[in-house]
């Protein structure tokens, strides 16, 4: 599966953005999926992930309540939206597919997006 993240961009601190993640090659449905963030001098990192169905979800504390992932399997798509956001969220976005279920771990993950930059204004 070929997967290209989108939606980053420049946002205030407070805004909200929803980055988009497509596939292509293999329907969506058939994985695990997640979101990573790499954030300038500093490891890549998990940030959310989601069942196939997407009937569970997982998040790391900082994004608690900030940020939501979704997917909708018709459109082959996979979503994050990030509200209220803070100028620590400025980063790179990874979407990636998995087998595993709800894995926080990046070495599951066998297939990635090549980034979208979303940077948090103070």
């Amino acid at each position: 599966v070929q997967l290209q993240a989108s939606g980053g961009g420049l946002v205030q601190a407070g805004g909200s953005l929803r980055l988009s993640c497509a596939a292509s090659g293999r329907t969506l449905s058939l994985y695990n999926m997640g979101w990573f963030r790499q954030a300038p001098g500093k490891e890549r990192e998990f940030v959310a992930a989601i069942t196939r169905s997407g009937d569970s979800t997982g998040y790391t504390d900082s994004v608690k309540g900030r940020f939501t992932i979704s997917r909708d399997n018709a459109k082959n798509t996979l979503y994050l939206q990030m509200n209220s956001l803070k100028p620590e969220d400025t980063a790179v976005y990874y979407c990636a597919a998995a087998a595993a279920y709800l894995e926080r771990r990046q070495g599951q993950y066998n297939y990635w997006g090549q980034g979208t930059l979303v940077t948090v204004s103070s």
